[in-house]
């Protein structure tokens, strides 16, 4: 079996990152600008999170092809905050502060979280974000760019919504963004045949980057004519330092004098724990795009993403998570180490620095034809129908989370779809705690009644509904030989149901519950020393 592309060493694997780094730090660079004016705050604030998400976090992270930077999922959580201080060096204490909260949950292994969410419900955030990635991404192909760059939220910041905004853009369409944008959705279909990933050149060239080189060649092109040039908010605006020397003005430090304000801290705390929600539920849904399908260390996650807030927070940058957007944009170039999410944020840093004239010609429209089919790779038919097959347990869910996200943001959509498939867990278990065979039962005959392996308190109900309706005069037999752990809700049940057999006139017998009982579940750590001991190869 060949190895997978980590064990190739940082640089092994450039040929595959080095592209893949330059798609993505050309959809980075308008969502840090764009999330950090949804927050109320300095431009450069976003692009100095991108920066830090990417070298920082990057370096520290256990993850082959997450990419960390701004996220759009706080941007009304910083919007609020800096208000509510009214000033942005106070709200960057906050933001240090939450990253040393984060590194603490790191250190207390509370990146566990990340593993209770259903597949359903991830594979629906992958495609309720694909879906609404392509939805707000059709306004800006026809040049009405009202909403921000890398909004996520039903809701928006100009008043309108999702919907809402497709049908005002048709008021405002701009024929220059309308020609970038179908001559890049061209260029991007054709780099996507199978005859064009068979020649070598091809190969190497990105469709993604193509596409960028012929909207800024468009745009230059277009630069005179009244009905087709560019407006400045149809092109990236990234702001530019009169020397290189005024660039590091852009940098802002905290305001220490705040350390003992309380309400640093309750923001803090708010930051930290969103962040790390995000981070952990994108850091599964990264998982499952990976094609070697690496499980990314999730309280190494949690540290590198405190240690990079902390530093984010300390030089004027946003709050940072790992963000799906741009992972899923890295595996669909084609990256396979953790080199492509820094050598991201070398660009970033690099560009801002030597180039902001050259990025401030990158038209939004072809970086809408980009996003389109950054948006359709993760919400396929495909995957519709197979999620269908598996069932209503796995379907619903997955719908559900899909259209929370679409019409509310990405935590709730989550949460509404996690309730949902726990809501089915619940139900599940109410209905089988134990195994009755109907057909097997004939008059005369004992009622016999075989516990689960794993009876919790979440069985209650149903094992005391059915216990009640045993009818008088009966014999049952309750067999718990096969029950490796029962709480001691459902004991307590039982032997209540001892007492109250003897008035109903019931003959009750219990077989092995006692016993049983009394079996603790193995701990992990016990396992892993038992395994070591007996195959330490495994271990």
């Amino acid at each position: 079996m060949s190895p997978t592309p980590e064990n190739n060493g940082f640089f092994g694997n450039l040929k595959y990152d080095i592209p893949s780094s330059i798609i993505v730090f050309l959809v980075a660079l308008p969502l840090c600008l764009g999330i950090a004016l949804a927050s109320g705050a300095p431009l450069f604030s976003g692009i100095i999170a991108g920066i830090v998400g990417g070298i920082v976090v990057g370096v520290l992270s256990g993850s082959q092809v997450g990419v960390s930077g701004p996220a759009a999922g706080l941007a009304v959580i910083v919007l609020t905050a800096i208000q509510d201080f009214g000033a942005f060096d106070i709200f960057l204490l906050a933001v240090a502060i939450a990253g040393l909260m984060q590194l603490a949950l790191g250190f207390a292994k509370a990146g566990i979280i990340g593993y209770y969410f259903p597949s359903s419900v991830i594979k629906g955030m992958l495609s309720g974000i694909g879906i609404i990635i392509i939805l707000k991404q059709i306004p800006h192909a026809f040049g009405y760019d009202k909403d921000y760059e890398g909004s996520l939220s039903f809701a928006q910041p100009d008043g309108h919504n999702t919907f809402s905004e497709l049908y005002y853009m048709f008021e405002a369409i701009s024929p220059g963004a309308v020609i970038i944008a179908v001559v890049s959705m061209a260029i991007l279909v054709l780099w996507e045949q199978a005859f064009m990933k068979k020649i070598k050149v091809f190969q190497i060239v990105q469709g993604p980057l193509v596409v960028v080189v012929v909207g800024v060649l468009l745009n230059l092109l277009f630069m005179g004519n009244e009905s087709l040039a560019l407006k400045g908010d149809q092109i990236v605006s990234l702001p530019v330092a009169d020397s290189f020397a005024g660039f590091f003005n852009f940098f802002t430090f905290p305001d220490f004098t705040q350390i003992t304000n309380p309400q640093v801290y309750i923001t803090a705390i708010t930051i930290a724990v969103v962040a790390s929600l995000e981070t952990l539920l994108c850091v599964e849904a990264t998982d499952k795009l990976d094609v070697y399908k690496r499980v990314t260390p999730t309280n190494r996650e949690l540290k590198a993403q405190g240690i990079g807030n902390f530093i984010s927070g300390l030089i004027g940058g946003l709050p940072v998570t790992q963000v799906i957007v741009r992972s899923s944009a890295n595996i669909q170039s084609g990256g396979r180490s953790k080199a492509s999410a820094v050598i991201h944020g070398f660009l970033l840093l690099i560009c801002a620095m030597s180039i902001p004239y050259i990025l401030n010609l990158i038209p939004l429209s072809s970086l809408a034809a980009i996003l389109f089919l950054v948006g359709y790779k993760l919400a396929k038919p495909a995957l519709f129908k197979q999620m269908l097959k598996q069932g209503k347990s796995q379907f619903v869910p997955f719908i559900v989370t899909i259209l929370g996200i679409v019409f509310t943001d990405l935590l709730i959509g989550i949460g509404l779809g996690l309730t949902v498939a726990v809501f089915h867990i619940l139900y599940k278990n109410y209905k089988k705690p134990y195994f009755f065979h109907p057909e097997k039962h004939k008059d005369g005959e004992p009622i016999v009644l075989e516990l689960s392996e794993d009876v919790t308190f979440l069985n209650k109900a149903s094992i005391l509904q059915t216990l009640n309706h045993l009818p008088s005069n009966s014999r049952v037999i309750i067999d718990a030989t096969n029950t490796m752990d029962i709480d001691l809700d459902v004991i307590e049940i039982i032997d209540d149901f001892k007492e109250n057999a003897k008035y109903k006139n019931i003959n009750l017998e219990v077989k092995g519950l006692h016993d049983n009982a009394k079996i603790a579940p193995v701990k992990a750590e016990e396992l892993t020393e038992f395994i070591s001991k007996k195959e330490p190869a495994l271990v």
